[in-house]
């Protein structure tokens, strides 16, 4: 970190990355970016001190770098990597990076297929008020601040941990929460086994004398944990589900049930984590309330995975057992879609009126969206309310003639739909 000064982001509107930048800033260095276009979190990092480019060309780095960082939807042959290289100057993945900083710190990651962020969002919000000040990087901006990054000034840092393409390989936490395990990422990960490989060796990088933070009743995370040396607690048996909570649903439970054991691991008292959780206000997409449209409440979810769709639907009953529930989704690439098609049919056919729209294409996917198309057809088969719609205006406009306060509207996907949440209700 001494020999860094200048510092360059590829893909700097990334949640994880925008994080990591503000981190760096804070720490004195001088940082750039580039994304494909301009958005909330790139005018914010503007804002802050960050120069932002919205074109990623060679242009951008200059041979004054000493680090450029790239996301890992990155492809190899990107321009400005490959201009990096030209130059001469030292290259990281996001988690490498992340690594490079946060192994210097008792670290907490939060790992697993659903919960991660929330479970984060959720600790941080403990450790605060018990006054432990951590350092911490969450995968969204979370309410109470507005921003993905806490500058601590103590001995711990909060982070969160992807399993994608073994990214959580670059961290040896001190302390390892795994909220669960599903088969998720199947553009790299074919089989649920490969999976739980990849967990059983983040297990296996935990420091000694430490702990692994996880839910002993799943298969799936007890069959990883077979033979670990770490010490185990089983966050189940922290779980109540009356804990008193803002966010809906008994997945947010469990999270606070992981998040609570994690601190009371810490030496916090179980009271005081509780009394931190009664106040703590969700993080942005995680069913966040957008305004209302002709009655109907509009909720922007970042859920993209048949058990959080499963989840989010329940959690949205839970809060409004009179309401019907339509559910507008938009899948996060296709190939998770074609991976998952029987599981997202069954999930998505538990509202009361659905909209599909076309799979939002990121890393080296297809752009095809003849798979959304087909879990259309297949689901209206079954389910007459079911409608395949190609672009915003037409979804609006529809929405416009079908919504009243009979409706909670809840706008779903991990790609760009989030802009159709504020379409709607502005």
């Amino acid at each position: 970190m001494e020999t860094i000064k200048k510092i360059h982001f590829i893909g700097i509107g990334g949640i994880g990355m925008s994080g990591l930048a503000r981190l760096f800033l804070a720490e004195g260095k001088e940082v750039s970016g580039s994304d494909r276009e301009a958005s909330e979190i790139t005018r914010a990092l503007q804002d802050e001190g960050i120069t932002f480019f919205n074109t990623q060309v060679a242009e951008n780095l200059t041979e004054d770098l000493d680090l450029v960082v790239y996301t890992a939807a990155m492809p190899s042959d990107h321009e400005e990597l490959l201009r990096a290289e030209k130059l001469g100057i030292k290259t990281m993945s996001y988690f490498e990076a992340l690594g490079m900083v946060a192994n210097e710190y008792h670290l907490i990651a939060v790992a697993g297929t659903h919960g991660k962020t929330t479970t984060t969002a959720m600790l941080i919000d403990i450790f605060e008020s018990a006054g432990f000040d951590p350092s911490a990087i969450v995968g969204s901006l979370r309410a109470k601040t507005k921003s993905n990054y806490r500058a601590g000034k103590s001995k711990y840092f909060i982070v969160e941990a992807c399993e994608y393409k073994r990214d959580f390989l670059s961290l040896t936490p001190d302390v390892l929460v795994i909220t669960n395990i599903e088969h998720d990422h199947v553009d790299y990960y074919k089989t649920l086994d490969e999976v739980q490989k990849a967990f059983k060796e983040l297990v296996g990088q935990v420091r000694e004398g430490g702990t692994v933070i996880a839910n002993l009743g799943e298969s799936n995370v007890s069959e990883v944990l077979e033979g670990a040396t770490p010490l185990i607690v089983d966050y189940a048996k922290f779980f109540k589900p009356l804990r008193k909570l803002k966010v809906p649903g008994v997945h947010n439970q469990m999270n606070a049930a992981a998040a609570v054991a994690t601190a009371s691991n810490e030496g916090i008292a179980v009271e005081d984590a509780e009394c931190a959780l009664a106040g703590f206000a969700g993080t942005w997409r995680r069913f966040e309330y957008k305004g209302e449209v002709h009655g109907a409440k509009v909720y922007d979810d970042y859920g993209h995975h048949p058990t959080a769709i499963t989840a989010t639907v329940a959690g949205a009953r839970e809060l409004y057992p009179e309401k019907k529930i339509f559910l507008i989704y938009q899948p996060h690439l296709d190939s998770r879609t074609e991976g998952l098609f029987n599981e997202f049919a069954d999930a998505l056919q538990g509202v009361d009126e659905l909209i599909l729209y076309p799979a939002y294409v990121a890393r080296a996917d297809s752009t095809s969206h003849d798979t959304t198309k087909k879990l259309a057809e297949l689901i209206s088969a079954k389910h007459p309310h079911t409608k395949y719609m190609v672009d915003f205006d037409t979804i609006t406009e529809y929405v416009q003639k079908v919504a009243s306060d009979e409706y909670v509207i809840l706008v779903m996907g991990a790609g760009d739909i989030t802009n159709l949440a504020t379409k709607l209700v502005s």
